[in-house]
């Protein structure tokens, strides 16, 4: 992916939340993440599962989906497909810049800004509200790779390890969790 330096560090370009279900979630000065909840105020913010998919499935699942992370380099690589995507408009929370989020293996925490900690639990499965967002950009977000396996191109999930306020221009800094590591999953 082209502006990505490296799984090390990065910045967060964009905080959005939203307090009522919508695809999109509008952006915001800062966020604020509450320890094994999620974005204060967000309607995907909770300890058991809050997406409405999920809470059909089983609502007492633990919630790994608190705070969706993507990457912005995912909008210029769709951008050159001739769509168009800013921050919070695929409904996630932290729009990061170079950080290669999607090959960071599951358990690695995030220190994002002075305080928050966020742990990733995999990959966010695109769904369908991306194809009635734009016609044809699930296809940009979900495909195949040569040997036939599922790309997920739409961002990461975590869960918060350590509240705090979030804000663009904040640092992002992975540390790996140690032993073998596992690679991201859908959550």
């Amino acid at each position: 992916m082209s502006g990505i330096t490296g799984t090390g560090t990065g910045t967060v370009t964009a905080v959005s939340s939203n307090g009522e279900y919508s695809f999109t979630k509008p952006n915001r000065d800062s966020i604020t993440l509450l320890p094994g909840l999620g974005v204060a105020g967000d309607v995907h913010a909770g300890v058991t599962v809050k997406h409405r998919s999920r809470v059909a499935q089983d609502p007492t699942q633990p919630n790994l989906r608190q705070v969706h992370l993507i990457h912005r380099e995912l909008f210029d690589e769709v951008a050159e497909q001739g769509f168009e995507v800013a921050p919070g408009q695929l409904g996630e929370n932290v729009t990061t810049q170079g950080i290669d989020l999607l090959s960071l293996p599951t358990g690695t925490l995030l220190r994002i800004g002075a305080d928050a900690v966020v742990e990733v639990t995999g990959l966010r499965n695109p769904c369908l509200q991306i194809e009635g967002f734009q016609a044809g950009l699930l296809k940009q977000v979900v495909g195949r790779d040569e040997a036939g396996n599922v790309v997920r191109k739409a961002g990461i999930m975590s869960v918060v390890r350590a509240g705090g306020e979030i804000r663009p221009g904040d640092t992002i800094t992975a540390e790996l969790p140690e032993g073998p590591h596992r690679p991201l999953e859908r959550v």
